[in-house]
């Protein structure tokens, strides 16, 4: 493949890894320490049971959430209800048709695993949450409530920063392109035919624009991944020339989008604790459960709220 389109190449010199360094820094009185260059930072000092009252830490972890696009906490030793109430905070929660919800939460998703139900099929996959609605989820509140000694990660990449170091051709075709994301060929796969059907009856496929526009930051932000099946208006004659000898047809120029999530340099890496929490703007990264740590118990509860239309 040609050196421009090597993982996160750009042969005109614009990816820069320390544009995004920074170090440990307060904003009021939380303590914001970033984990990567790309990506995601850890917060001291707060309590999200208390954010889900102070409308000013709230105000604040909001703003930091834009900024370093999934932040991270431990030691919050919080109740379902006070999970709920945090994430409320942001809008409206969604159940989840095929993972199961506490029945006296509404919109508290349970992801447990265990020796006996493993469950594997839905980890080992990078994705941005329910990108087969037509309203895809704004993000996520997740928490560790039993978690293995060793393993069972979670990483999230930057799509913003992903799209902003696509060769420059890459970037010129997708601008208009639109994609079909379905959850009938992703968990509807795994099901008998009638379920399947039946699925994709109460859920058709959605349809969005490759390259989303943030709707509070402006950002450009790369919308493709493991729910997408195909793009929708894009004609062979115009397949992707980049460099002198090599050229993308659709079906290629779809699986390079996807694959730049699993570029290290757009991403951070989250080691699990009990009561740890991540919270994540769904619109700009994708993350990926490391399924390693069988034959363990993992146990996490996560509220995901409910968002607008990409476009």
């Amino acid at each position: 493949m040609a050196d421009d389109m090597q993982a996160g190449g750009r042969s005109d010199g614009r990816f820069d890894p320390r544009r995004w360094a920074a170090e440990r820094y307060v904003q009021d009185g939380v303590t914001v320490r970033p984990l990567s260059c790309a990506i995601g930072a850890e917060l001291e000092g707060v309590d999200l049971a208390e954010a889900a009252r102070d409308d000013a830490l709230f105000g604040t972890v909001r703003e930091l959430l834009l900024r370093h696009k999934v932040l991270f906490l431990r030691r919050q030793a919080i109740t379902r209800a006070q999970h709920v109430a945090f994430a409320r905070r942001f809008g409206e929660l969604e159940d989840h048709p095929v993972a199961g919800s506490d029945p006296n939460h509404p919109g508290l998703v349970r992801i447990y695993k265990s020796p006996e139900a493993p469950n594997d099929r839905y980890e080992n996959s990078w994705h941005t949450d329910a990108t087969w609605r037509e309203k895809p989820p704004f993000g996520c509140v997740l928490r560790c409530v039993e978690c293995p000694p060793v393993g069972g990660d979670t990483m999230w990449a930057n799509m913003a920063l992903a799209y902003e170091c696509l060769p420059e051709a890459v970037r010129a075709r997708i601008g208009r392109l639109r994609a079909r994301h379905s959850i009938e060929a992703t968990f509807g796969a795994a099901m008998p035919i009638e379920r399947r059907l039946a699925l994709k009856a109460q859920y058709p496929d959605a349809e969005h624009p490759v390259v989303r526009t943030h709707p509070e930051t402006g950002e450009k932000v790369l919308f493709v991944n493991g729910f997408t099946t195909h793009f929708t208006n894009f004609h062979t004659p115009d397949n992707v020339r980049v460099g002198q000898d090599f050229t993308l047809g659709s079906s290629q120029l779809l699986q390079y989008l996807i694959s730049q999530a699993a570029i290290p340099e757009y991403q951070v890496r989250w080691r699990w604790e009990r009561d740890s929490v991540a919270i994540w703007d769904n619109r700009a990264t994708q993350h990926y459960a490391v399924m390693d740590y069988a034959p363990c118990h993992r146990e996490m509860e996560r509220a995901g709220i409910q968002g607008d239309a990409p476009f």
